[in-house]
């Protein structure tokens, strides 16, 4: 990833965004320290992280950052600092991430994981994320976390997703993901419901979703079939997710942070030159 670039296109967002930002902040008592590190250079170097090869973050920052980049950030703080300062990067992360989203096709794929954040064996002595994760049971196992619920075009680009408890129906989040959203939406058996449907088609959004085993068969345009089978994109973008931008982990000690860090690995995911894509554009053979 092309630091530069990162950084530059990061700072103008800032430029804009912290302004309107800090007018919105409520007044308090405490002391605002100021750091010799920027809001800009802060998310730059967290988003570095989740686009690196490092699994560790304070092996990360104290083996590669403060020694080999020092050129690109001169006035860079211990480790330490450096944690205290992620929190104040949830907000703009968040904002930052509203600009990479991709453009809607017709064509979109949704789909939920599992964001583990302790081994099952652990669930009864952690404490971190006691009052705000739940238990969940995917098609492989059960887990305590959280359902991280994502909408794709089919270039693989992110056009929406949402936080939810591990307990929540894949369902529930779809009529706030998709609000904008055109064509066709394809996702597996998770999302049969015909009251569902309905709403949606209301929008202009037509669910198309696999046959459960129990379900009569029904006719379905070869368009719809072969997109059906193409669904697979979307499980490798939530694939390249946790493999490679490290959205998921079990080291987590801080809430704050645990979501600076989703933030920043699905900013990195959108830098990627290689998604998932099916390489084509069909948006006129639509058929609604």
């Amino acid at each position: 990833m092309d630091i530069l670039a990162l950084f530059c296109d990061i700072d103008d967002f800032c430029l804009l965004f912290e302004p309107q930002w800090r007018k919105q902040l409520l007044e308090t008592r405490q002391r605002d320290r100021t750091s010799t590190l920027c809001l800009s250079e802060v998310m730059t170097i967290i988003v570095l992280f989740h686009a690196s090869s490092y699994r560790n973050f304070k092996a990360y920052y104290t083996g590669h950052v403060l020694k080999h980049m020092a050129w690109a950030f001169p006035r860079l703080v211990s480790y330490n600092r450096f944690v205290e300062l992620m929190p104040s990067a949830l907000v703009p992360l968040g904002g930052y991430l509203q600009t990479r989203t991709g453009k809607c096709s017709g064509i979109s794929f949704v789909d939920s994981t599992s964001l583990k954040v302790c081994h099952n064996r652990r669930i009864h002595s952690h404490k971190v994320f006691r009052g705000c994760a739940r238990r969940g049971k995917t098609s492989v196992d059960w887990f305590f976390g959280f359902k991280l619920h994502v909408v794709i075009n089919d270039c693989g680009e992110l056009l929406a997703l949402m936080l939810t408890p591990g307990n929540t129906d894949d369902r529930r989040p779809v009529p706030k993901l998709v609000k904008g959203l055109f064509g066709k939406l394809f996702g597996d058996k998770g999302y049969v419901s015909q009251p569902l449907f309905e709403m949606l088609y209301e929008d202009g959004l037509q669910l198309v979703t696999i046959l459960k085993v129990k379900m009569k068969n029904r006719l379905m345009l070869m368009f719809d079939k072969i997109m059906l089978r193409k669904r697979a994109i979307i499980e490798s973008a939530m694939d390249q997710l946790k493999n490679i931008s490290q959205i998921e982990h079990s080291r987590h000690r801080s809430v704050p942070n645990f979501f600076v860090n989703l933030i920043a690995g699905l900013v990195a995911y959108t830098y990627r030159g290689k998604k998932p894509s099916l390489n084509i554009r069909v948006k006129e053979q639509l058929v609604f």
